[in-house]
């Protein structure tokens, strides 16, 4: 078996090419490329910043006419996926547009960026084949342009085809594009019964009922409409953007894919009427451990739901019972973003929330049965999060040390008063949060480099490998602002095994399997392959172990559908692809 193992920082690059020996398929091949011009690689950065340095040029529209519709401050998101499957991620951006040009003074307060083009943009990825990491501008050729007001993206294969669909939700009719396997794609919105013209926001691809193929959850926000604005004022007087509750809740939706294309609304025969909140992220994930995904919603003022799956094609909301629907103190807070994970290693996936200023951010601890605490103050996080609104975040491990770590996304969405008077008064820094000992946090963001001392207005983050090196680097975007690409400088110290997976289901990249490193003498570590979570992102569902002194057994995987397989013979690092059914029969132990 041919292998390979990451380099030292950042030079490594490798393409996703498969050499299927028996049950595993190794991916192999390596090129060296310096660092893009103008970005010089600093020893004590953590993070390098590289957006524009890489040709990934777009910036970000409100709109604003000076009306303040609840929409220009909420997005958007941000997509990373392998359109092409040539082996490299390639970025999604979502853009705004003027809501209403006859209000206010009819023109927009800030203006698009000299040369920038409407609409949602699609980047390639050139890393492979040219061995540099650029990114080129493919939207008009592959189709994805849409101009409208763009929210969230959701990414998979729906129609099991081998090629990655997009769902795009927005303030006003979403979008369906089915990927046609040739580098374009096309509006299948219609004909796939999956239009909704509400205010849509986080968005996932899902296989709730186990029978192969990719469902579809999105949430629905508010009732917001431009006719029925409201004004609303801060303490000072000054015009300001209203808070959520001043509008009404609307349901979020289900669809259940009938695998011929097309979809059926299945919302109200689900159960997910019985409740509904001001739903802004979502993450899927067997909190009960009872093989059913389930499905966690960050409501924003209102009650999160735990929407646990009964196994019948129903769910019944636990949050409640289950201590996950408020804060420790019995408050419901501004649910924006979302993520889930194993990060203290006891088998279940735990919850992370994030939350306006002066509430604190969130972390709910799992005790293996779907019942959480609020332990965000023994955590550390609580503090450290006091002076920020949070959006996107993810548990990941950065430095590749073993211990999960956590990215947060902030920007205000109400004026900050050391603002006031500035074109824009709603920046703040994101936060990098290393994991430690008996699960406790370090604020590491100033340690992190120039990347992590911008102060902008934060909104999605997707999380993945995006230069092939072995570690999680991040695209973030900014309201109003450009998008970051934070190339990780600190996790290809490390060796690590990446894993991907390959069902031969409809689901073809087994979103929602669960994946453990089986270590001798030591418990497994366990991860999910997923896309979801963050705020109204899609990352790339590739699964990372950091394998530093450790002697490994094998890897065993939990796929969608309950099947249960084990792999052995893994090579000492690099990556590997795992194909369902070629396995050996394996019983998971939590």
């Amino acid at each position: 078996m041919s292998s390979f193992v990451y380099g030292s920082r950042a030079s490594i690059r490798w393409p996703w090419r498969r050499a299927c020996v028996g049950s595993i398929c190794v991916l192999l091949g390596c090129s060296s490329s310096p660092a893009p011009p103008g970005e010089a690689a600093s020893s004590a950065a953590i993070f390098r910043e590289a957006a524009a340095a890489t040709g990934l040029s777009f910036q970000h529209f409100t709109g604003s006419t000076g009306q303040y519709f609840l929409p220009e401050i909420m997005g958007a998101g941000v997509a990373l996926f392998d359109y092409d499957d040539d082996g490299d991620l390639d970025v999604y951006l979502l853009q705004g547009t003027m809501l209403d040009p006859s209000k206010g003074s009819g023109q927009a307060r800030f203006p698009p960026a000299p040369g920038q083009r409407p609409g949602n943009r699609l980047f390639r990825n050139e890393l492979i084949p040219g061995g540099e990491l650029r990114f080129s501008d493919v939207t008009e050729e592959a189709g994805v342009g849409f101009e409208g007001y763009g929210m969230g993206v959701a990414v998979g294969d729906y129609d099991g085809d081998g090629y990655l669909d997009l769902y795009v939700t927005n303030f006003g009719p979403n979008v369906l594009y089915r990927n046609n396997g040739d580098g374009t794609f096309s509006d299948v919105t219609r004909d796939a019964g999956l239009d909704d013209p509400r205010w849509s926001t986080s968005a996932a691809f899902v296989d709730y009922d186990r029978d192969g193929d990719l469902d579809l959850y999105f949430a629905n926000y508010i009732d917001f409409t431009i006719t029925n604005n409201k004004e609303c004022f801060d303490p000072t007087g000054t015009h300001d953007y209203c808070t959520p509750t001043t509008y009404r809740s609307v349901p979020s939706r289900l669809f259940r894919n009938e695998g011929n294309g097309k979809f059926v609304d299945v919302s109200s025969a689900a159960g997910l009427g019985a409740a509904f909140g001001n739903g802004l992220g979502v993450t899927c994930a067997d909190f009960d451990n009872d093989g059913w995904v389930d499905l966690y919603v960050a409501n924003d003022g209102t009650a999160n739901q735990l929407w646990r799956n009964m196994g019948d094609g129903t769910f019944e909301d636990t949050a409640l019972m289950a201590g996950a629907a408020y804060s420790a103190d019995g408050r419901a807070e501004a649910g924006m973003g979302v993520t889930a994970a194993d990060f203290d290693g006891d088998g279940d996936e735990d919850l992370f929330m994030t939350h306006l200023a002066q509430e604190t951010n969130t972390l709910y601890v799992n005790n293996g049965r779907g019942e959480f605490r609020d332990e965000t103050d023994r955590s550390g996080l609580g503090a450290v999060s006091m002076p920020y609104t949070g959006f996107g975040s993810s548990w990941f491990d950065y430095d590749n040390d073993g211990r999960l770590d956590l990215f947060v996304a902030n920007g205000a969405v109400t004026i900050v008063e050391s603002l006031r008077g500035t074109p824009y008064p709603f920046r703040q820094r994101n936060l990098l949060l290393r994991g430690g000992e008996g699960g406790r946090y370090q604020d590491v963001s100033a340690q992190a480099g120039a990347a992590l001392e911008l102060s902008e207005v934060s909104r999605g983050a997707a999380f993945g490998d995006i230069d092939n090196d072995g570690d999680v680097d991040i695209v973030l975007t900014n309201n109003n602002g450009p998008v970051r690409l934070l190339l990780n400088e600190a996790g290809s110290a490390r060796p690590t095994l990446g894993v991907k997976l390959r069902s031969g289901q409809g689901n073809r990249e087994a979103i929602g399997a669960r994946v453990a490193l089986l270590r001798q003498g030591k418990p497994p570590v366990w991860r999910r392959a997923h896309r979801d979570g963050s705020y109204l992102s899609s990352s790339g569902i590739q699964v990372f172990f950091a394998i530093e002194n450790e002697t490994i057994e094998g890897i065993g995987v939990i796929w969608p559908r309950g099947g249960q397989e084990r792999f052995d013979n893994l090579p000492p690092a690099g990556g590997v692809e795992l194909v369902e059914g070629e396995g050996q029969a394996w019983k998971a132990s939590f």
